[in-house]
């Protein structure tokens, strides 16, 4: 087991990385001596892995299950709903503990649920796929959609552990397999070229979920981050440059009204469509922004998008929550390894969407 540790004032928390960790839930759950369990899970994951984690908790006391529907058409207030209801009827407290058994809808929208109830309750996160593993569940942003956008709903509220059992990505689809490698790309391009390298050497083996590539890419992915958030863990700077590749990818799933593509996928395109913009605005180099496209399009991913209207694109990113007062803020790459936040002239993102099958 790897064990990667979040540093933030009085509320550190340690991300575990291993095979067969759920079947260990009570070993790191124990010392939260929670009154009362609610396991939020999604329908897929709670016949796959729900049981296994019952029965691991079943010594600590009164367990609550709540399933949520599949898809992320459903991380919204109906959701959140359900799980305070079920909070509510099951007697939960604020000795209470949520821990959210699945892919990032279920750990956004439990992790928001427990950031409301009582004013805030512990919760715990237990991802099963390899984009919660590496991106979502760590860092403590939580929230769900608006049809307007992406997240616009949430708060910040930490969890208290994240258990990543990378047994559980063996029953990945391979489509959601690489959705997940979207977001390890985007660490190594924002923040470390050797690792992005690394990564791209390794994607055969990761696409197979060989175990010692997947465990050093979920555990470099998750340092990156869980420096990142140590240092920003509000978002007023540094923090920001983890959406890169994010404004587009949240303006295609809005627009395809979040069924055509998984997020991952709509964040590869995005990864793709960032880079093309930092040429077109002298940030980087045109030949470094190939090996960007490749190792997206290596990954399985999609590195373009078509039938969208470029109007209302431009729309959609204006009332994303990166942009202030209209103004559109990008996530951009001088090289890869290192990116900035920069608005950008109107014609050249226009260029971008253009060259990326928008019309």
């Amino acid at each position: 087991m790897q064990r990667v540790s979040v540093g933030l004032a009085g509320r550190s928390y340690d991300i575990l990385i291993g095979p067969d960790l759920l079947r260990r839930a009570a070993e790191f759950l124990a010392p939260l001596a929670p009154t009362r369990i609610a396991l939020v899970t999604s329908a897929t994951v709670n016949d796959l892995y729900a049981e296994r984690v019952r029965n691991a908790l079943s010594g600590l006391g009164q367990l609550i299950t709540i399933v949520l529907p599949d898809g992320e058409a459903h991380k919204n207030w109906t959701s959140v709903s359900k799980i305070l209801d079920a909070l509510v009827e099951g007697c939960a407290d604020r000795k209470s503990l949520v821990v959210a058994l699945g892919g990032g809808v279920v750990g956004d929208v439990a992790g928001f649920a427990a950031s409301i109830f009582m004013r805030g309750i512990r919760f715990v996160q237990m991802p099963t796929t390899l984009l919660a593993q590496v991106d979502s569940s760590v860092g403590g942003k939580t929230g769900i959609n608006h049809e307007r956008g992406k997240n616009l709903i949430g708060a910040f509220h930490q969890p208290h552990v994240v258990i990543s059992d990378t047994s559980t990505l063996k029953t990945l689809p391979a489509r959601e397999l690489s959705a997940g490698l979207a977001e390890i790309l985007k660490h190594g391009l924002l923040a470390n070229r050797q690792y992005f390298e690394q990564v791209v050497h390794d994607l055969p083996a990761l696409r197979a979920c060989a175990p010692e590539a997947l465990g050093r890419a979920i555990a470099g992915s998750c340092e990156i981050k869980a420096g990142i958030v140590a240092r920003d863990e509000r978002e007023t700077g540094e923090r920001a440059l983890l959406n890169l590749g994010h404004t587009f990818g949240h303006t295609i799933e809005a627009m395809t009204g979040y069924t055509r593509w998984l997020h991952g996928e709509a964040v590869g395109c995005g990864l793709v469509l960032a880079a093309d913009l930092s040429v077109r605005v002298g940030l980087l180099e045109r030949a470094a922004s190939e090996p960007i496209a490749a190792a997206v399009r290596a990954a399985g991913l999609p590195a373009r998008i078509e039938g969208l209207s470029l109007e209302r694109a431009i729309e959609s990113m204006r009332g994303d929550k990166k942009s202030e007062a209209g103004a559109i803020r990008f996530i951009l790459l001088e090289h890869i390894g290192r990116a900035v936040q920069r608005t950008v002239p109107d014609a050249a993102l226009r260029a971008t969407l253009a060259a990326g099958g928008y019309a």
